[in-house]
């Protein structure tokens, strides 16, 4: 299993960029789906979650109308369009895939163990 994070980059502060993440060797319509972000010396944590229609998703409070986690099945992706950015935001950003096959809308979905592929990374950096 691949999970390739692309789409990274610098961008000044107030300004947007778009994740994607492919998925390889993955039944991905069948996974419940999410981007996780470590800043540096800081702990991983959830970005958002998207359940295997894209019905269903899930947002830390911090990003919450600032960013829009979105799926397209017949592509294997699923994508994290960020806008409004802060240097807050400053971070490597992972995609994951479920491996519970259960999503809810709760703070459990943030939970790392539920994730079991993760991708490498890209690194998304917000001046100033």
């Amino acid at each position: 299993v691949q999970l390739q994070a692309s789409g990274g980059g610098l961008v000044q502060a107030g300004g947007s960029l778009r994740l994607s993440c492919a998925a390889l060797g993955l039944t991905f319509s069948s996974h419940h789906m999410a981007w996780f972000r470590q800043a540096q010396g800081k702990e991983r944590e959830f970005v958002a979650g998207i359940s295997w229609s894209g019905s269903s998703t899930y947002y830390r409070a911090s990003v919450k109308g600032r960013f829009t986690i979105s799926r397209d099945n017949a592509e294997n992706k699923v994508y994290l369009q960020m806008i409004s950015l802060r240097p807050e935001d400053t971070a490597v950003y992972y995609c994951a895939a479920d491996i519970t096959g259960l999503f809810e809308r709760t703070p459990r979905t943030m939970d790392r163990s539920k994730y079991g592929y993760w991708g490498q990374g890209t690194l998304v950096t917000v001046s100033s």
